[in-house]
């Protein structure tokens, strides 16, 4: 069952509103991730800010796990609105 398929994602003018969204959330989040990670980097060498470096790790981690969570939303969206017809073709033929 292919989700993640390039063909199907502009087929309508508001798909490519609806992807720009995604993609601009995708990229902030990355962003947001490594500079929490970088700044936590840097809190480690005072031992005074370590647990302050320690949440920077721990938000810029779920900042990662938020990433392919925002691309399951995004293509379940298209799954339910474009190709559940096809979907269904494609689960039938991999089984």
């Amino acid at each position: 069952m292919a989700l993640f398929k390039l063909s199907r994602h502009r087929r309508y003018v508001s798909d490519e509103k609806y992807y720009a969204w995604f993609e601009l959330a995708y990229t902030t989040v990355d962003v947001c991730a490594a500079l929490l990670f970088v700044v936590g980097s840097i809190m480690f060498f005072s031992t005074e800010w370590l647990t302050t470096g320690t949440w920077c790790f721990l938000i810029g981690s779920l900042c990662f796990a938020l990433k392919p969570t925002l691309r399951i939303i995004r293509e379940l969206r298209y799954v339910r609105d474009n190709d559940l017809e096809d979907l269904a073709k494609r689960f039938e033929s991999d089984s």
